[in-house]
């Protein structure tokens, strides 16, 4: 497999915070930093596509982004709701 080697440069106490997460995980750091950046570009594109979305159709209402929430796990389902 190809690889781009980078050099990249922290201040002293992210980079230890860095190295601690990576090595918590048992991940090489190399690994953990590319998780990362791609956990970081999907977020990117993911609020480009919302941005997008919502100039086309209108701002998302709160019980819209409540239901993608619970769908995704991120909230529970509240029982004295009747859009849940």
């Amino acid at each position: 497999m190809k690889v781009d080697k980078l050099s990249i440069s922290f201040d002293p106490e992210l980079g230890d915070a860095v190295r601690a997460a990576a090595a918590k995980t048992g991940k090489p750091l190399s690994s953990w930093l590319a998780e990362a950046a791609a956990s970081k570009l999907r977020a990117e594109a993911l609020a480009r596509f919302l941005d997008d979305w919502q100039a086309e159709h209108g701002e998302l209402r709160p019980a819209e982004i409540a239901r993608a929430e619970r769908e995704l796990g991120l909230r529970a389902a509240d029982p004295a709701d009747p859009a849940a």
